[in-house]
């Protein structure tokens, strides 16, 4: 089997782009990735793509050129950046190509996420008591952690105030203003203990990476990183998860628990080894509580490690350095692709203002989402 590397990366600025749909996005970012790496699209062997709100990505094809390449459509929530990236990956580990590239990206409309109960296995009930509205879901759950772990405002606070201060450093990202923790906590509340500041936004943008084989990417000659593990999984029993009915008295790990030892299995690393770590912070708790599933450190322990500032980018693990969902939006079919793309900036040293000192080697991403899929990778400077 074969070594996976990635050899380009490119990315359309995430927030609100009227005047470009969002297949239009994913086909300039499939562009920017080609220029990256001084291909062209001919040269691209196969594709995987997709979008939860802005249409099947195989038709691009159209804007970028009829090839006849292998292009598969992904949809998987939250996951579907990360599970493209999968799909690319195993192909190309497999042996039966050596050059591909995974693309996501998306356009919502304005306004919370409108899930319908019917369509994720649901009764009407759970939708008419407003928890398909995952505002209420995410506030629940970290207030239910909170009491267990004591964790307070303030740290929801310094989630986002680091968030902000690392976006107005990132030229892609949706919210380049520093908003400090004050006003993060006087904001408006939008679900108890979360603020208007601790939430992200659906939004627009899309990111396209290229894949290649070792021979390949020894042939091409540039920047690149290996891609050392992939591993996507679904909730096991007793998990507690969006658009989760109920909490089993029988708790289980969570989706993010058994990718992330998947992934760190796989890699033959383990957290302590992560140079820069890019988590789902869909709201300011979600960073907390993904700290510890993702094992960087213990339940409760994200109060010390926040008030230290371990995670803004000159900490011991810098903790999404362009700003995570909470600056950049959330186009769903995007985001976990941003997350690997930040990942590759900053370990081939491209990353800019918001550069991890250190020369970093391994960056690891989470993507997390309904109703409870988690995708982890790992990446390792070659």
């Amino acid at each position: 089997m074969s070594d996976v590397f990635i050899v380009g990366a490119g990315i359309h600025p995430f927030g609100r782009t009227p005047g470009r749909s969002g297949l239009q996005q994913g086909a300039f970012a499939v562009r920017a990735a080609l220029a990256d790496a001084g291909l062209s699209w001919p040269d691209v062997q196969f594709a995987y793509g997709g979008s939860d709100a802005a249409g099947k990505a195989d038709t691009m094809v159209s804007d970028l050129g009829l090839t006849g390449l292998q292009f598969i459509n992904v949809s998987n929530g939250c996951a579907t950046g990360g599970s493209a990236m999968f799909g690319a990956y195993t192909t190309i580990k497999s042996g039966e190509f050596d050059l591909g590239i995974a693309v996501g990206f998306d356009k919502h409309p304005r306004g919370a996420f409108d899930p319908k109960p019917a369509e994720w296995g649901l009764p009407e009930w759970y939708g008419e008591t407003g928890l398909m509205l995952t505002t209420q879901f995410f506030a629940m759950k970290i207030q239910r952690y909170m009491a267990a772990y004591g964790i307070t405002p303030p740290t929801l606070a310094a989630v986002a105030e680091k968030a902000f201060a690392n976006g107005a450093l990132t030229e892609h990202a949706w919210r380049r203003e520093p908003v400090d923790a004050d006003m993060i906590l006087q904001s408006t509340m939008v679900s108890d203990p979360l603020t208007k500041f601790m939430f992200c936004s659906p939004g627009e943008g899309a990111v396209a990476l290229i894949f290649a084989s070792g021979k390949r990417a020894r042939e091409l000659g540039l920047p690149m990183v290996r891609l050392r593990a992939a591993a996507v999984r679904s909730r096991p029993p007793g998990s507690f998860e969006v658009f989760s009915p109920a909490l089993e008295i029988d708790r289980g790990p969570s989706p993010t628990e058994i990718a992330s030892r998947a992934a760190y299995e796989m890699a033959g690393v383990s957290p302590a080894d992560i140079s820069v770590a890019q988590l789902q912070d869909t709201e300011s708790g979600a960073e907390i509580m993904h700290m510890a599933e993702n094992g960087f450190c213990a339940d409760g322990e994200q109060e010390r490690w926040l008030a230290e500032g371990r995670t803004r980018i000159g900490g011991a693990l810098p903790v999404n350095t362009d700003g995570g969902c909470l600056a950049c939006g959330e186009p769903v079919g995007a985001s976990g692709l941003r997350q690997v793309y930040e990942n590759y900036r900053q370990l081939t040293g491209q990353a800019g203002a918001r550069q991890v000192p250190g020369s970093p080697r391994l960056g690891y991403s989470h993507v997390y989402g309904a109703p409870g899929v988690s995708g982890v990778a790992i990446v390792e400077r070659a």
